[in-house]
């Protein structure tokens, strides 16, 4: 505590704020109980089809977007439940982290990566989505002659990781589904006990509910992704 009231006093004394290493930053805040322990290490279920045709990276880890679809990225997670594994597959729009496209499935096939260009599709429509960049890891279901069809029938452009095993060319969709888990399971469900239709309600809901009209999100500047989206559309408007 002395050395966060010594920091605060030194800030008084200098004509411009003085920006402390990040060192000092995690030493006061460890001595002080404040680190994050990371309670679940993140596992990439997708896995590689080394025989398979893959796409290029074009995205290169830019994960910003200028305007709403025109770049995602999407991924696959599992939830345990009483009736076995729930796969959770989504589409998120770089531009404010809206899921533009979702689908759940008691496996985790290339259909259940269709569904999700077909959820958002039937939302937006085809025309909408023509041009859109989507962002996968280059496991089996994306490089799968279904997606591919699937990619062509609505006119997206397909992207995928650099090299298998590179969870950082996809880290946006790994740190969305880590939140989720963090902010919705962890500690407050035993999905385990829960049946699958419960914990479908349960993810759908914070998605379509609390993500999107509530959840403060730093990536788009701390505000929740529906803000960001009316605030595009409102600025066209302006514009116009």
């Amino acid at each position: 505590m002395w050395e966060a009231l010594h920091y605060k006093k030194s800030l008084k004394n200098c004509d411009f704020p003085h920006i402390p290493h990040e060192r000092t930053v995690y030493r006061i805040m460890k001595n002080h109980g404040l680190i994050h322990a990371v309670k679940h290490t993140p596992n990439g279920i997708t896995k590689a089809d080394i025989n398979a045709q893959k796409s290029d990276d074009l995205i290169k880890r830019d994960f910003t977007a200028e305007k709403p679809l025109t770049k995602a990225v999407t991924d696959i997670t599992e939830i345990p439940t009483a009736d076995g594994k729930l796969y959770v597959s989504a589409l998120f729009d770089c531009y404010d982290l809206i899921p533009i496209g979702l689908a759940m499935d008691n496996n985790m096939r290339a259909e259940l990566c269709e569904k999700t260009l077909e959820s958002a599709a039937l939302k937006y429509g085809k025309t909408a989505m023509k041009g859109l960049v989507a962002h996968s890891d280059r496991g089996s279901q994306y490089t799968s002659e279904l997606y591919r069809n699937a990619i062509k029938k609505y006119e997206i452009q397909q992207s995928m990781n650099s090299a298998a095993g590179r969870c950082h060319d996809n880290a946006r969709c790994e740190s969305i589904w880590a939140r989720m888990k963090e902010e919705l399971i962890y500690g407050r469900y035993n999905t385990k006990k829960m049946s699958m239709e419960a914990v479908k309600s349960l993810v759908w809901r914070y998605f379509m509910s609390y993500w999107i009209n509530r959840r403060i999100c730093s990536a788009i500047g701390g505000i929740p992704p529906a803000i960001k989206r009316q605030r595009y559309y409102k600025s066209l408007n302006s514009a116009a």
